[in-house]
């Protein structure tokens, strides 16, 4: 722009340079303001990415412990445990009771049956016993 200007005189401008440059304080407040909210910007998106990938992870989580029902139960007495470590803390903590009795007689019928198919198939003196003589 200041060769168009001074081409007419004979003289070439290769540089231009500025020194000490005085900025009135309100530009001062203003740039300050505008870096501020840029670092909030930043800060405000980071976050929300990290909740994202704590959702995803939360909702996979979710999904393994429905396929395995114990692995809740598992996961509260882990909660309880590390609870525990400040001994002089009371915890109250909600269980699914009702769920967790039905689960376990569920399991122990299971071991029964188990037992007893291994009683049943299990030889004492070389004999096959029945079922009611054991």
């Amino acid at each position: 722009i200041l060769d168009v200007a001074t081409e007419d005189w004979g003289v070439e401008v290769t540089l231009v340079e500025l020194k000490d440059i005085q900025l009135p304080e309100s530009m001062k407040r203003a740039m300050a303001r505008q870096a501020e909210a840029e670092r909030e910007k930043r800060a405000k998106i980071i976050a929300a990415e990290g909740e994202a990938l704590a959702a995803d992870a939360l909702g996979s989580a979710a999904d393994i412990m429905m396929a395995h029902p114990l692995a809740l139960q598992l996961r509260n007495l882990q909660t309880l445990v590390e609870l525990g470590v400040d001994k002089n803390s009371t915890v109250v903590f909600p269980a699914p009771l009702m769920s967790t009795i039905g689960e376990l007689g569920t399991f122990l019928a299971r071991e029964n049956k188990a037992a007893a198919t291994t009683a049943a198939t299990t030889p004492v003196n070389g004999k096959l016993l029945p079922t009611t003589a054991l």
